[in-house]
């Protein structure tokens, strides 16, 4: 069955997902890139973000690889598609990724403001999604056609569907920073009231990485 997921997400050791002030210099907020500091040695990260045969392989890099496995859509937030606020003013804006984005699936991406698809090399194409949270995993778990459904952030998105139970299962990754401000992911979130577990947990030296299932 069809699950809807989020992995390798990190949060710093205070709880933050992202920092604070995110623009087109600090596309996780300032401070935001140190906590993935587990990901970008990793294998998996080296060949999907940067077209490299290298990488370290490990526990990891066994985390990252499992977030792209049986993956058949993605569901974004409009801050993780990009910097831009407001109304589009152009079409000029295309992602942080380039022309060949990391996805190769559909990618329906929350917004207020409408924008035609992007259709993008690879096999990914966005889809701008006005209608909410639930239209748009409507139309992602269509898209998948059996696989599963990546969420992946930002923080509020992500909050959105698991206030509402949706979400089947979480990949969180705790990295041994401090931020100090930012949003937290768990912020006025019961994860037990909701009915969530973590199942497993893996320690290395970069990252504590933690399962959270929905009973």
């Amino acid at each position: 069955m069809s699950k809807l997921r989020v992995e390798s997400f990190t949060l710093s050791l205070d709880g933050f997902g992202a920092g604070p002030d995110q623009d087109i210099n600090h596309p996780l907020g300032v401070g935001g890139t140190s906590l993935h500091g587990w990901a970008i040695p990793t294998r998996t990260f080296q060949q999907k973000l940067f077209g490299s045969d290298g990488g370290e392989t490990g526990i990891d890099d066994e985390f990252a690889a499992r977030g792209f496995q049986n993956i058949g859509a993605w569901i974004l937030g409009r801050n993780m598609f990009g910097p831009v606020r407001g109304p589009w003013p152009d079409e000029s804006w295309r992602g942080w990724w380039g022309e060949n984005p990391v996805y190769h699936v559909p990618v329906f991406v929350l917004t207020n403001h409408p924008r035609p698809p992007l259709v993008m090399d690879g096999g990914t194409t966005f889809y701008f999604v006005t209608e909410g949270a639930a239209v748009a995993l409507e139309r992602a778990r269509r898209a998948a056609a059996g696989k599963d459904v990546r969420v992946g952030g930002g923080v509020h998105v992500i909050q959105q569907y698991l206030r509402q139970r949706l979400i089947d299962e979480m990949h969180i990754a705790i990295s041994p920073v401090l931020l100090g401000s930012g949003e937290r992911l768990f912020e006025g979130v019961n994860l037990p009231a909701l009915g969530y577990a973590c199942i497993k947990h893996a320690a290395t030296a970069r990252a504590t990485h933690c399962v959270v299932s929905r009973r």
